[in-house]
């Protein structure tokens, strides 16, 4: 199917890539200057900023409540964005849309991003909410049956390591994991997965830019070839939680999220992939405007509720 017409529209609008270096402050500027005003988003019960105090440090996070209620599902959230991008702001969309689906207090991570953040720095926030939100459940008014972790693109690859430091650590409360269009393998050999060469250019992430958009983060600790940075080489994926994987049919990082669905499948973990025809990356938080396209919503809810 070619890409849909919707998003089409928009990427013939982008401009060409800026030539030179990456300016890491300029492009979050520049993403914040997107943000809609609070009075455009979608209204829930509650929304407040706190801090998590976790053996990483404190950790920004923003929790969503999207009803009253006498208890919740709790989701801890990472947000995309090359582990260099993204934040709160920029990602508050999704989560208020992951908590009114799923009726789940979602709690959104303000982890600490590449370069200023050497690896694994934000890796560590991330387990460190997720310790956080377990021993709070109290104040969260966790029910004490769904502890879900999810992330889009950098995010999923987070929530994906995130899972297997919790099962290496002993700590098995994590029930479920949702990983939007996940980077899983950021060995960026185009070779390696044919999704790489399909969709190389012209669907808004393209198979060039994955390096230098990486960068910050490679260069400043993370191996590749570390399971914790490239979730996809863990050689033991036995025992880990059912996965929901969502790819996108015009990603470079399509056929990698397709081959972890496999290999969990084949390792015994419950896992199911669903690839969105005509999407491109990032169109969970870009583009769930459009109706067919808000369906990961309402698949994370089926999901967490054990619905099929």
């Amino acid at each position: 199917m070619t890409i849909h017409p919707e998003i089409a529209k928009i990427l013939a609008t982008l401009p060409a890539p800026p030539e030179g270096p990456l300016n890491p402050g300029a492009m979050r500027a520049g993403e914040a200057a997107q943000v809609p005003p609070l009075e455009e988003r979608l209204p829930l019960h509650n929304v407040e900023n706190s801090t998590a105090s976790t053996a990483a440090g404190d950790v920004p996070v923003r929790i969503y409540t999207p009803v009253d209620a006498d208890d919740y599902g709790l989701v801890v959230y990472f947000h995309g964005g090359a582990f260099f991008l993204g934040s709160l702001d920029t990602h508050d969309h999704v989560a208020r849309s992951l908590a009114r689906e799923t009726g789940c207090k979602v709690i959104s991570v303000d982890y600490r991003l590449a370069p200023e953040a050497a690896f694994p720095a934000g890796l560590q926030d991330c387990y460190g909410v997720l310790r956080w939100a377990a021993e709070n459940g109290g104040t969260l008014r966790w029910n004490g049956r769904t502890l879900a972790v999810a992330g889009d693109s950098s995010g999923g690859t987070y929530a994906a390591a995130v899972t297997a430091m919790a099962k290496d650590d002993g700590f098995a409360g994590i029930t479920h994991q949702v990983l939007f269009y996940p980077s899983l393998d950021l060995d960026f050999d185009v070779d390696r997965y044919p999704s790489m060469r399909e969709n190389a250019e012209g669907y808004g992430l393209e198979t060039a830019g994955l390096k230098p958009f990486n960068a910050f983060y490679l260069d400043n600790g993370a191996d590749p070839a570390n399971p914790l940075v490239s979730p996809i080489k863990r050689t033991d994926l036995t025992g880990l939680p059912p996965a929901l994987i969502i790819t996108a049919e015009h990603d470079p990082l399509r056929d990698e999220g397709e081959l972890y669905g496999k290999r969990l499948q084949e390792a015994g973990v419950k896992a199911t992939v669903t690839r969105y025809a005509g999407a491109n990356h990032g169109f969970v938080a870009n583009f769930s405007w459009i109706p067919e396209f808000y369906g990961p919503f309402e698949q994370t809810r089926d999901f967490l509720h054990g619905i099929r």
